[in-house]
This record gives C-alpha cells, sequence and structure tokens, in this order.
C-alpha cells in the first residue's frame, strides 16, 4: 500500500480526535502477555491543550483525505524535549511513519537549541525501546536520571506502569 502523508504541527480545533486516536494504537499493547490488563490510559485533554499552545503536539495526516493517522507530543523536562506520546493507527504502523515522525521532532529539538530528547517506554516491546535505539536513543541507568526524569518515571509507576518492564531514554541533539 503506497500512500503520502504530511507531518506538521497540530491545531487546537484537532485535538479532539487524538485520544480515540491513542486508544486504538494503543490496541497493540493489550496482544501482548506481560502487558496484558495494564492501565493504559489516554492523555488528558488538558496536557494536549497546552503541549500545543506551545507548538509540541504534531499530527500525521494521509495527504488525499486529511484523515489524522498519527501524532505525538512532548513537554520541556529538566531543559529537554520529553516525548510524552507518538501514536500512530495499527493498520499504518510498520512503514516508517513513526521514524519520521520522532526525527522531525528531533529536528524541531535541535533547532530549537534543546540539548537532548528524552522519553520512557516499554524495554523489550518491538516498537518501543529497540525502535527508539535505532533512531540513536540509549537507555539511561536510574541513578543518572535527572529529577524531573526520575519523577516522571515514579509517576508512570503509580498509574499502573511498572518501572521493571520499562526504561528512559536519551537523544543527545548536539552536532
Amino acid at each position: 500500500m503506497t500512500f503520502k502523508y504530511e507531518i506538521r504541527q497540530a491545531r487546537q480545533e484537532e485535538l479532539a480526535e487524538l485520544p480515540e486516536l491513542e486508544k486504538a494504537a494503543g490496541q497493540r499493547f493489550a496482544r501482548i502477555r506481560k502487558l496484558k490488563g495494564l492501565s493504559l490510559d489516554v492523555t488528558r485533554m488538558v496536557e494536549l491543550m497546552e503541549a500545543c499552545s506551545a507548538g509540541h503536539v504534531w499530527v500525521v495526516e494521509l495527504a488525499a483525505s486529511s484523515r489524522t493517522i498519527g501524532f505525538a507530543y512532548a513537554s520541556v523536562l529538566d531543559g529537554n524535549l520529553h516525548l510524552e506520546e507518538i501514536d500512530v493507527l495499527p493498520e499504518f504502523g510498520g512503514k516508517g511513519i513513526g521514524a519520521a515522525l520522532v526525527r522531525l521532532i528531533a529536528d524541531f529539538a535541535r533547532q530549537s537549541g534543546y540539548p537532548a530528547m528524552t522519553l520512557t517506554t516499554f524495554r523489550d516491546v518491538t516498537w518501543n525501546a529497540p525502535f527508539y535505539a535505532k533512531l540513536g536513543f540509549h537507555v539511561l541507568e536510574p541513578a543518572i536520571l535527572t529529577p524531573g526524569l526520575a519523577d516522571s518515571f515514579r509517576e508512570e509507576e503509580r498509574r499502573g506502569l511498572p518501572n521493571e518492564l520499562r526504561v528512559v531514554m536519551r537523544l543527545g541533539l548536539g552536532d
């Protein structure tokens, strides 16, 4: 299947459709035995609105129909751009869209003067830590986490995402 898509910054009026897209993309996790039953909640609208106001929400749109098939949003955490969420609809997965989205956001972060991009993700899920490692991210040991990253990691565990299954990763953006 060949298709063209565009990645661009989101507009406030587009945010309402993103939680459903996030739910649909999250269904892939339900097929992983050790993740069954985990609470994979969707991003709160207030977070999306704040991120959009800061210019930190991107959407992936099919060129032919303007249908949104993916999105990502970021925050600023300890002086770095922190990738909070990235989702691509399952039927469009494995086609390079997620990688293109991450690369565009990394370019944005670099041009905006952030020294690094960070994220938290599942350690052994192929479209999580191994995917980000291919894009140049590396795992940070817990002992070297910045205060904000450590707090974020603990908060995710309080929300039901076990730390033993997850990692914190970083991509340096220096030349």
